[in-house]
């Protein structure tokens, strides 16, 4: 048995196979489970407690990679979760991290880069296959781009001076949920204030 437990989340049993195969090469990785969905990604989680998670992000109907994260994520038994998929978008990328993904890699990824993420996710090290890390590295130097529409909306909205509960008016949500908008859109955009937020707000629209 190796070191570190792993369970194998995709729709498709050839790549679930060809991993399986893969990380069987390794004297220190042991495929515990494998699943073909989110929902039985989750009941597996609970029966064997795996260690690293390997996750792809369109499955059947149902629960998709995404959902799946967040949900492993809130059970709080620590595990790592990898997404392993052909999806590069920005959008996809930004929703797997803020899901909770450790790492991120593409499934033309070198079998070195799917050792190395494996094992890196286990002593908490976040790995990106490259042209990923360059798409995060590419957000990070316009952080407006990493918001999500409802962020975006409520961002243009601010410029309008409403307060809070106009706010959730405006969008039919609740205060508490615009404060927690304003608490990620701050942090994503580096502020601290409500003025800082509008002024980059302006500066946005004035790019376009």
């Amino acid at each position: 048995m190796g070191g570190i437990t792993v369970l194998l989340v995709d729709d498709h049993l050839v790549v679930r196979s060809g991993l399986r195969a893969l990380l069987a090469t390794q004297p220190d990785m042991d495929v515990v489970a494998e699943a073909s969905s989110g929902e039985e990604a989750l009941q597996l989680v609970r029966s064997h407690a795996p260690a690293v998670v390997v996750m792809d992000l369109a499955m059947g109907p149902g629960m998709d990679g995404i959902e799946a994260i967040r949900q492993i994520r809130n059970l709080g038994t620590g595990q790592s979760v990898l997404v392993f998929t052909t999806y590069d978008s920005d959008a996809d990328i930004v929703r797997a991290v803020d899901s909770g993904a450790m790492g991120y890699l593409l499934k033309d990824a070198a079998p070195e880069e799917i050792f190395a993420a494996i094992r890196g996710a286990v002593q908490g090290r976040s790995v990106m296959s490259p042209p990923v890390a360059s798409r995060l590295f590419q957000q990070m130097r316009n952080p407006d781009e990493v918001l999500t529409p409802r962020e975006a909306e409520l961002l243009s909205l601010l410029t309008e001076g409403l307060s809070n509960r106009e706010l959730g008016r405006r969008l039919f949500i609740s205060e508490a949920t615009v404060k927690t908008h304003l608490a990620h859109i701050y942090a994503k955009l580096g502020v601290d204030t409500r003025a800082a937020a509008i002024a980059t707000a302006i500066r946005r629209e004035g790019m376009r």
